[in-house]
């Protein structure tokens, strides 16, 4: 945590009623000014009042919440401010910060280890760690729980953690975790906590779920909201350069050669692009790391170490580094692609521009990112500024972009264990239509006519070259002989049970129904004919009865 540091000669952290230790501390990290937001939420937090805070990337939020509740801590141990103290505050309290990713746990235990003075313990309770070493840290007596809520939720349903001894409950990125489908675990550990804890939620992006939870629990917190007409971070100049797909290694190259930057994130939606990235600046003489959930956590922090302490200068990541990180001396961020939640889109270029600095932001967008494009622009209410590149400032000679690079070989088993899924379903579907079609021709051969198969070698034509004529005779021959034998077969044995006697009864059955269906219709039109006939007579006689009537009356 390195709190942004705004030019002021009204305030300061001394003004703060906090302990001579806690001062101290503030002193030797450097940091005399508070940021709007710590101006704000403080003095709340110190009042035990519940707090939503909502401020911009880069604006000391940790701190915001952090400090208050280390010297409310410290008051309730020192037994000064009782004010300000926790009541009751007993070796079993803790308070319980929960977080949406392991790297902000471990980001924000340093910043207690560096404000407590050694005076407070915390427990970080995260996947990836030892299960043990957790468990055993947290029943010696800790005063800060940062957790994830995945393995909070695990110890306590193993009993390891006692949630009714919680005094404070912090939720940092608050929104990302219901993002990320923690909604109902955070319920979950609400239901559990003393009702009377205090509660506070910060973030650089606040919806409406967030702040409704609160209220279904009892909280009617302060909400506190700084620049919330401008989402993104004041220090940050983004740009957005339009290209095609194919393009985006060359621009992501010359990007990093023309600005130079001491340090770099450059952010993809995929983990399976971040080791192609990798693999494509390496092999261009660029030193880098790559991050994602890919890794155990032994890696990641191993990377995040490395990368803070300037051994690589440029960090592929996944939003996994997205939220909350502070790294100093990030001046440079590239979105390969653009986020699909726009509010991502602030908390990527917020990693720059952090402390007071400037930061440049580059977003690569080709026709894939046409709608993320416009819900980002529908999220900061104005459009991205188009940039582009000169073309003596473009490398146009580099070693091509992999895109089927794979070390780990996960994803191409992924894809071929998807593919095998499809085959097996295709095969299975084969065989069914197969057996299918092989039930329906064995059946259809009971009662099929009699095929070409069934003629001698002389009735079959020779070649293409055949007489016609003579062919047509030899079927007619054929058809003769074989309805010959038809009713010869019928006379000889059963016609109720042989086919053949079936197929001529049912013959001469349907010539039957046809005689007498014919000669029904013949009187029907003998009937037509002689009523047409009828009405014409009639018509005549009509007309000349009218005729001798008219003369008649004319005579008269």
């Amino acid at each position: 945590m390195n709190e942004t540091q705004i030019e002021s000669t009204e305030a300061t952290f001394a003004q703060f009623p906090f302990e001579p230790e806690l001062h101290q501390a503030l002193i030797e990290a450097g940091f005399k000014t508070p940021t709007p937001v710590q101006l704000k939420a403080i003095p709340l937090i110190l009042d035990k009042k519940d707090v939503a805070g909502l401020a911009q990337t880069g604006t000391g939020k940790t701190g915001a919440f952090l400090l208050p509740i280390i010297q409310r801590i410290l008051s309730s141990i020192n037994n000064t401010n009782p004010e300000m103290a926790f009541d009751s505050w007993g070796k079993r309290n803790f308070c319980l910060i929960l977080v949406p990713t392991r790297e902000l746990a471990d980001q924000i235990d340093e910043n207690i280890i560096k404000f407590a003075c050694g005076k407070l313990t915390s427990a970080v309770v995260i996947g990836g760690k030892d299960y043990d070493e957790q468990i055993q840290k947290i029943q010696s007596g800790v005063d800060f729980i940062v957790a994830t809520p995945g393995r909070l939720i695990d110890l306590y349903k193993e009993k390891k953690v006692d949630l009714s001894f919680v005094k404070a409950c912090i939720f940092d990125e608050a929104d990302r975790m219901f993002d990320m489908g923690f909604k109902e675990d955070m319920v979950y550990l609400l239901q559990r906590v003393p009702s009377d804890r205090q509660l506070l939620m910060f973030s650089a992006t606040m919806n409406f779920d967030v702040l409704n939870v609160a209220y279904e629990f009892g909280s009617e917190p302060v909400e506190i909201n700084i620049d919330k007409d401008q989402p993104k971070a004041e220090n940050v100049e983004d740009e957005i350069l339009h290209l095609s797909t194919s393009e985006k290694p060359m621009f992501l190259l010359s990007l990093i050669k023309k600005y130079n930057p001491d340090q770099a994130i450059i952010f993809s939606n995929f983990k399976r692009n971040i080791p192609k990235i990798e693999k494509f600046l390496r092999d261009n003489e660029i030193k880098c790391l790559g991050i994602s959930s890919s890794l155990n956590q032994n890696q990641r922090q191993r990377v995040m170490n490395q990368f803070k302490e300037g051994e690589v200068k440029v960090l592929v990541a996944t939003d996994v580094a997205a939220r909350g990180l502070d790294i100093q001396g990030v001046d440079l961020v590239i979105n390969f692609e653009l986020p699909d939640d726009a509010e991502n889109y602030v908390h990527r270029i917020g990693r720059t521009g952090r402390a007071g600095s400037k930061g440049k932001a580059f977003s690569l967008a080709s026709e894939k990112d046409v709608e993320a494009l416009s819900r980002i622009e529908d999220y900061l209410t104005n459009k991205v500024t188009i940039g582009w590149m000169e073309s003596e400032d473009l490398v146009l000679e580099f070693k091509p972009f992999d895109n089927h690079y794979d070390p780990t070989g996960e994803f191409t088993k992924f894809r071929q264990n998807t593919r095998d899924k499809n085959y097996k379903k295709f095969d299975a579907n084969k065989d069914g239509a197969n057996r299918n079609k092989k039930d329906f021709k064995s059946d259809s051969k009971k009662y099929s006519r009699p095929n070409d198969n069934s003629r001698s070698e002389g009735d079959k034509p020779a070649s293409k070259d055949f007489n016609k004529n003579k062919f047509k005779s030899s079927r007619n021959e054929n058809s003769t002989n074989m309805k010959n034998q038809n009713i010869t077969k019928a006379h000889q044995g059963s016609i109720g049970k042989s086919y053949e006697g079936k197929k001529a009864f049912s013959d001469k059955k349907n010539n039957s129904t046809y005689k007498d269906q014919k000669s029904s219709s013949n009187q029907r039109s003998d009937r037509y004919k002689d009523f047409k006939t009828r009405k014409r007579v009639t018509t005549e006689k009509v007309s000349l009865l009218q005729k001798l009537k008219n003369i008649f009356f004319q005579n008269k």
